[in-house]
């Protein structure tokens, strides 16, 4: 192998790996993916059920839950006719989002790892998972 040929290789490796991160930034980088990711901290839901919890239109959980999906943010099983959606990797996410609360600066009670049950469903029905 040549220098020329390496130095092509190890650019091609770093491109790979920036366009990997650029694609987890991207799933990370819209408001309603990110409440459907707290959401998803609570466990698997059928799009139906995300719909239900967030308000959104089908269409718009579904094309969402496609691009989290594309970026290997959450996977999905089918069950029926439907498909569960979970997190792929909770804790990493958890950490993550974690750490970009500490890194923004986001205040205690708005935090990005969790979901705002009580203003979408009441106090009564924050699920156990979801309270810190």
């Amino acid at each position: 192998m040549t220098m020329l040929d390496r130095a092509d290789h190890e650019r091609h490796d770093a491109l790979e790996s920036h366009a990997a991160a650029a694609a987890l930034f991207h799933g990370l980088a819209d408001p309603t993916r990110l409440m459907i990711l707290a959401h998803l901290r609570t466990g698997e839901h059928k799009v139906k059920e995300l719909t239900e919890h967030l308000g959104l239109a089908q269409s718009t959980v579904s094309a969402h839950l496609s691009c989290l999906r594309d970026c290997g943010l959450v996977t999905s099983r089918a069950q029926g006719r439907a498909s569960m959606f979970s997190l792929a990797n909770p804790q990493l996410l958890q950490d993550l989002l974690g750490d970009a609360n500490d890194y923004i600066g986001i205040s205690e009670g708005h935090e990005l790892d969790t979901h705002d049950f009580t203003a979408v469903h009441g106090p009564s029905h924050v699920p156990e998972g979801a309270r810190r």
